[in-house]
């Protein structure tokens, strides 16, 4: 565990992360909510439960409620906030709820996402819409709510996003993705007289529950060492570009796939 007095100053105060995208025990977001509390921040947390129950795997009862614990159990204050990013008016609305519990946020981490699988010539009006409103709008509402409120000493603010390079049978989902790294790598600019850096992360394919056996597999064949990320990867390297030594790594779009040059597909 990183000690927060050399982390986060001498007086040993928490800086606040609010990460969202942190439904499922095992995902990217609960992993780097873990971290970011073992190494002395406070977390915030977003999740919508009706994604999830959209999806193949399902909602994880009590997610939450074991997040939570995980994260007071690593010292940290924490909230989580049920928001669905599809409606506009949603990230201020977070934002109102976070600081009104724990004060103003230092680092946003944005690990939400809409990933449904289709192609050029199967991909629905509503289903592109739905993922440029929850990857790309959102993200663009949530970098914009805390770049207008940030105050914090400057040097110290973060934004990060995750994003991803695939494409082929994954349109709405690719095409958001390469929208919102554009966001977010432009707030590295646009938010330089606040002291804020901006990087994209592409995690590449993480095992969180979502692959079958046979991709499984030959994603391993196709990584140089040899074995699948996992949500404590991509976890480390947000944590570092948190702390005072990522601060100079900035409008950057960062790979953290193991070497990974192709996938089939990839979800947090």
């Amino acid at each position: 565990m990183t000690n927060t007095r050399e982390t986060h100053g001498s007086d040993g105060s928490r800086p606040l992360a609010l990460v969202t995208g942190v439904g499922r025990t095992i995902g990217i977001g609960a992993g780097i909510a873990s971290q970011l509390a073992a190494s002395g921040w406070n977390v915030a947390f977003t999740y919508w439960t009706p994604y999830d129950r959209r999806m193949a795997w399902g909602v994880e009862q009590g997610g939450t409620e074991a997040i939570t614990r995980e994260l007071t159990g690593r010292g940290a204050e924490t909230a989580a906030v049920e928001a669905d990013l599809t409606d506009p008016h949603a990230p201020a609305r977070i934002f109102d709820e976070v600081e009104g519990r724990l004060g103003a946020v230092t680092a946003l981490v944005m690990c939400h996402c809409e990933s449904v699988d289709s192609g050029l010539l199967d991909t629905t009006v509503e289903s592109f819409d739905r993922h440029f409103a929850v990857n790309t709008r959102a993200t663009w509402l949530l970098i914009r709510e805390y770049g207008r409120r940030f105050s914090g000493v400057p040097g110290t603010g973060r934004v990060i996003s995750f994003t991803s390079d695939h494409t082929v049978g994954n349109l709405p989902y690719g095409a958001s993705k390469g929208a919102l790294d554009r966001i977010t790598l432009a707030a590295a600019r646009e938010l330089a007289h606040l002291g804020v850096t901006a990087n994209a992360v592409n995690p590449g394919p993480v095992d969180t529950g979502w692959m079958s056996d046979e991709g499984r597999e030959e994603l391993i064949r196709q990584t140089p060492l040899n074995r699948l990320g996992v949500p404590q990867d991509t976890a480390n390297l947000v944590d570092f570009l948190c702390s005072p030594r990522g601060q100079w790594i900035n409008g950057q779009l960062l790979m953290s796939n193991g070497g990974l040059a192709q996938y089939s597909r990839c979800r947090s």
